[in-house]
């Protein structure tokens, strides 16, 4: 069935492995593009969002390493925006080439995405999104009294700034998304789960220090575009029960009842594959017609042909 909207959601592992120079990010991209083209050669209308995780991270520790008073550091806000840009440019430039080697005439667009979070989300009061380097606790203590940011101890490792990880409520460039896809564009949007903007009283829209989740805010554009398909991508085929176990079972197709079960179960990692679960969950749930899919990028091709991979459905 071609002509489908579909949001595809790219994890981390698509543009960058173990190597970070921009080099090896954009060749990691261009395998990427050469399966995300099956897509298109479908007949399929495409969006594509991607995570930024080790890349702000990465930005950040340059903008603090060069801080001064001549040349100071960004804030967060801006870092995000920062990397919406390159891996955007990274993408669309690897897309448009791999379109070209298919002989399929197609533009692509990256639009550098503001995502409104509530202000009043109890996010802000708990954070709970650790970023940026490692510090001893005396470290922390001297950068907190600094800079006003809040430290946690993160797993033995050392203390971390961390910040708010709010729910994406809006998306403000929805229209423009909605314009560029309906001309057949492939658009590439909400980048790193969006820049974070708060709506003041004035109405005026103000970027705040936090990062949204990249699987919630791709369920967010895939809602607000009426999708027929949501496909988060990640490093397995499917996703499994009892993972790891001797009685592991690959999911094949799944209701959002059994799904709902598993997650009672702590069948899901948090921070790993649960919010993945959670954010299908939430799109098929918000569009009963739509199916969510939970695979790898190297099973694009057998998700086309087979249906393969995690299929959610509402059931």
């Amino acid at each position: 069935m071609a002509n489908r909207k579909i949001v595809v959601a790219l994890g981390g592992n698509a543009i960058l492995s173990s190597d970070p120079s921009a080099k090896a990010q954009q060749e990691a991209l261009v395998e990427t593009a050469k399966h995300l083209v099956k897509l298109i050669k479908n007949g399929d209308d495409l969006i594509i969002t991607h995570g930024n995780g080790p890349q702000v991270g990465n930005l950040l520790l340059q903008h603090l390493a060069a801080d001064s008073e001549k040349n100071p550091a960004f804030p967060l806000d801006s870092l995000v925006a920062m990397t919406e840009g390159s891996i955007g440019f990274w993408l669309q430039n690897a897309l448009q080439n791999a379109l070209l080697d298919e002989g399929i005439e197609k533009n692509v667009a990256s639009v550098v995405t503001q995502v409104v979070v509530d202000k009043n989300d109890p996010a802000f009061v708990n954070l709970s999104k650790p970023i940026g380097p490692f510090y001893s606790e005396e470290e922390a203590k001297a950068e907190a009294e600094k800079s006003g940011a809040t430290f946690k101890e993160d797993a033995g490792r050392g203390w971390r700034k961390v910040v708010a990880s709010p729910k994406p409520v809006d998306i403000k460039e929805i229209e423009t998304i909605r314009t560029l896809l309906n001309a057949g564009q492939v658009v590439v949007a909400a980048g790193g789960g969006g820049i974070p903007v708060i709506k003041e009283d004035n109405g005026h829209l103000a970027g705040v220090e936090a990062v949204i989740d990249k699987d919630f805010a791709s369920q967010r554009l895939a809602e607000l575009v009426e999708a027929d398909l949501f496909i988060v991508l990640t490093g397995v085929d499917y996703v499994f029960v009892n993972y790891n176990k001797p009685n592991q079972e690959k999911l094949e197709h799944v209701t959002v009842a059994q799904l709902e079960e598993y997650i009672k179960q702590e069948q899901f990692a948090p921070g790993s594959m649960l919010p993945k679960v959670e954010a299908a969950i939430a799109f098929v749930n918000d569009r009963p017609e739509g199916k969510a899919v939970i695979t790898s990028l190297e099973n694009l091709g057998a998700l086309i042909e087979s249906e393969s991979g995690t299929i959610i459905e509402k059931g």
